[in-house]
This record gives C-alpha cells, sequence and structure tokens, in this order.
C-alpha cells in the first residue's frame, strides 16, 4: 500500500511522441486526470462542488522529468497536499514506473479557490481544508487495468 493517495495510468501509443516517448504536454493531463480522481475522493462529486458556488483554478503548474515513460508502460501518479494557504493550495504530483519504481516526473500545482461562475478568490471552506489536508493515504485508483483477476 502507498503512503499517498495514487493513480495508475496506462500509457496509451497516441500519447507518445516520434522519440517514442510520452510527449512532454501530455504531462501536464496526466496531472489533470490524477488531481481530479484525488479531489474526487476527498471532496466527492464536482459538480457537487460547484452547486455549492465553490470552484478552483490553476495558478501555477511545474514540472520536473528524470526518466522517459513509453508505451504500455503502467504509470504511478502520487498526489498529495503540501501546503494549504488560506485562498491557495499546493499538490505535489510524483510520477513513477509502476514496474521497476523509476523516478518519471515530479510536478508541484498550485490552485486557487474561487467563487464559481465569478471566479473571485475565495478562502478555503473549512471542511474542504481538513480533507486537503488529510488526503487520501493508501487509495488507489487503478485506470490501468493492473488490478484485474
Amino acid at each position: 500500500m502507498r503512503d499517498e493517495f495514487c493513480h495508475l495510468l496506462r500509457v496509451r501509443y497516441s500519447e507518445c511522441d516520434a522519440q517514442k516517448v510520452v510527449f512532454y504536454g501530455r504531462y501536464a493531463d496526466y496531472i489533470d486526470i490524477a488531481v481530479t480522481e484525488f479531489m474526487r475522493v476527498i471532496w466527492g462529486n464536482y459538480n457537487d462542488i460547484l452547486s455549492k458556488g465553490i470552484d478552483n483554478q490553476v495558478v501555477k503548474l511545474s514540472i520536473n522529468w528524470k526518466a522517459p515513460a513509453h508505451f504500455d508502460d503502467v504509470i504511478a501518479i502520487t498526489v498529495k497536499s503540501i501546503r494549504v494557504g488560506t485562498s491557495s493550495y499546493t499538490l505535489q504530483v510524483q510520477f513513477s514506473n509502476h514496474k521497476t519504481a523509476v523516478n518519471i516526473a515530479s510536478a508541484e500545482i498550485i490552485y486557487v479557490m474561487v467563487s464559481a461562475g465569478e471566479h473571485k478568490k475565495m478562502e478555503i471552506p473549512k471542511d474542504m481544508r481538513k480533507k486537503l489536508e488529510e488526503g487520501s493515504p493508501g487509495t488507489t485508483i487503478d485506470h490501468a487495468g493492473v488490478d484485474r483477476t
């Protein structure tokens, strides 16, 4: 069992470039997928959050690459909160090869909590703050089909 929330994703052929590795721009997509699943686990359905007048926006994303990922590799993407401020929060995202544990990349993504519709900065509600700080250790979402029996 992993210490952080983990999303397992299998690299598809169309995500690779002419160098036969995952195209760098796809990592932002992978981050969005994993973070969306993380938020679904800790906060529930996104539409329910919006119905409460709450939304969030990305204000910064930085990615550092260490090793390539290839077609049909299964990538383990872990997500955890590393800073929760008054209106913003930072998530750390780590990519590794699920089979070999080779570190592929790491990223930090900063969100600002905003009002739905108007997109005005707002304080992170206390219940959402608590869930962000707790995270979801030990949760694995398998979109790669690794745990099929």
